[in-house]
Order: C-alpha cells, then structure tokens, then sequence
C-alpha cells in the first residue's frame, strides 16, 4: 500500500491543489487564519456549506496537518479548530488570492 506522500502528484501545484483546492477548504482556511473556531461558528459563517462537507473537510485537513483539532475537557465538550504551524504557512497564499480577487474585481466593475 501506498503512503499518502507516494499518492501526490509529481507537481507541486498539483499537490496544494488536490491538499487545499476546494472552495470549502480555503474559505476554512481563511476564517481559521484570523483565530480559532468551534464547528458551529465555521457552520455559521460559511454560507451554505452542509454539516457534512465541514466535517470530511476538517477531518481531511486535519489528517493532512493543516489544522489542528483540539477538544476542551469541559461539560459540554468544546472542540476548537486552528491552523498548524505547517497550515500558517498558507497565509501568504491566501493574501495573494485576496489581492488578486479585489484586483480583478475593480477591473470588471
């Protein structure tokens, strides 16, 4: 059986794309970059998104180290998600699709 880094494309493009290119996942992204969140708050503000596409989204990134997941011994059980240090690293990434959108935004109008 092959290891999850045997199974990523040979591009690195196509690696950031297959880990993080999915709507969902930047929009995660994005929100976690400013602070951390509880499930329900994401479920909240991501506009549409279905319990189930937050949940695969989450675990998937979580299993590919992009964020962390962190259960609070509290009754009622809080979990918050966070980036990792390895999903900090997205933050510049995530800044020049900012800029780019606004960019092109303005050129459109």
């Amino acid at each position: 059986m092959k290891t999850k880094a045997e199974l990523l494309p040979e591009c690195p493009v196509a690696t950031t794309v297959q880990l993080i290119g999915n709507k969902w996942k930047l929009l995660i992204i994005r929100n976690l970059s400013a602070r951390s969140w509880r499930f329900n708050e994401l479920q909240r503000d991501l506009d549409g998104i279905s319990q189930k596409v937050l949940t695969d989204s989450l675990r998937s990134m979580e299993a590919d180290g992009i964020i962390t997941r962190t259960v609070y011994a509290e009754v009622p059980p809080r979990v918050e998600y966070a980036l990792s240090e390895l999903g900090e690293s997205l933050k510049p990434i995530l800044e020049a699709m900012r800029v780019w959108g606004e960019m092109y935004k303005k050129e459109k109008e």
